[in-house]
């Protein structure tokens, strides 16, 4: 199994689809904190602006976890579409390029093969994700320092500097765990195809999809919400409340993950019985 995974991991690393996701983080994130450093402390007092007429603010409002979490909100298309072009070619592009029938001549059985294309899928995954909030942290730091973080929303939170790094790296790992899911979703339909680009059009398209309609106001489509796995990607936004609901991030942790192993089951479903012609 080890050697299989491995083989998998340096196959899906040096392919330049997979660096597309890490060359994009590392232009736009840069860019992000330039536009901050230009601009964002007009930005950071306008959000605050609601405060002032009540309380004193003290310190570096404008910082690096604040930017960090300003990033953090592109997990919501942006990220999904940049996991998926690793996660969507696991499979499909085994089909794309006629070598699955070399990669089945093995004396290995399809499902450790399997296996190791998910354990891949969900490092590619990681590595994605942290890669974009350690970046971020790191640039942030060393261009705005670090202080209290200021979170909008319908009401503004502010969490005390002392809490930040963990409130922070909490934030990270539960949208690591979400993205799982995405990932998971996208392997699924890397099954399904034999062209790489349906699964990352097929992620993309169901994703939006359950946006909207977790969205719209009707109440059909709220009876329906917490069906639908994107509902519970925002759990990362619960380590940056001012009080953490802890039996919420549990609810929604447990239903990511059950949707992530449901996707890979009937993966493993499809896989071990597809014909394979090329």
């Amino acid at each position: 199994m080890r050697s299989v995974l491995t083989n998998e991991i340096l196959k899906t690393f040096s392919k330049w689809r997979s660096s597309i996701a890490f060359i994009a983080i590392a232009v736009v994130v840069p860019l992000v904190h330039i536009a901050f450093y230009l601009q964002g402390e007009a930005a950071a007092k306008s959000l605050a602006r609601g405060l002032t007429q009540d309380f004193f603010l003290l310190g570096n409002l404008l910082n690096g976890y604040f930017v960090t979490y300003v990033v953090l909100n592109t997990l919501w298309i942006h990220v999904p579409f940049l996991i998926t072009l690793g996660a969507g070619d696991q499979l499909a592009g085994e089909a794309t390029g006629g070598t699955f029938r070399l990669l089945l001549i093995r004396p290995v059985s399809r499902t450790r093969i399997l296996l190791a294309k998910y354990l891949t899928t969900l490092l590619y995954t990681c590595a994605v994700v942290l890669f974009l909030g350690i970046l971020s942290l790191v640039l942030g730091i060393a261009l705005f320092g670090t202080g209290d973080v200021l979170v909008p929303g319908r009401t503004i939170v502010i969490i005390p500097e002392a809490e930040a790094p963990w409130r922070i790296g909490g934030a990270l790992l539960l949208a690591l765990w979400g993205m799982w899911t995405v990932a998971s979703l996208a392997f699924l339909l890397s099954s399904l195809v034999e062209n790489a680009i349906g699964p990352i059009v097929g992620t993309m398209a169901i994703i939006i999809v359950f946006y909207a309609i977790g969205n719209i106001p009707a109440d059909l489509f709220r009876d329906i919400k917490p069906y639908l796995f994107t509902t519970y990607l925002s759990v990362w936004q619960q380590a940056l409340e001012q009080s953490i609901d802890w039996h919420a991030v549990a609810s929604s942790v447990l239903i990511l993950g059950a949707f992530s192993v449901g996707f890979l089951a009937a993966t493993w479903y499809i896989f071990v019985r597809k014909d394979i012609l090329s």
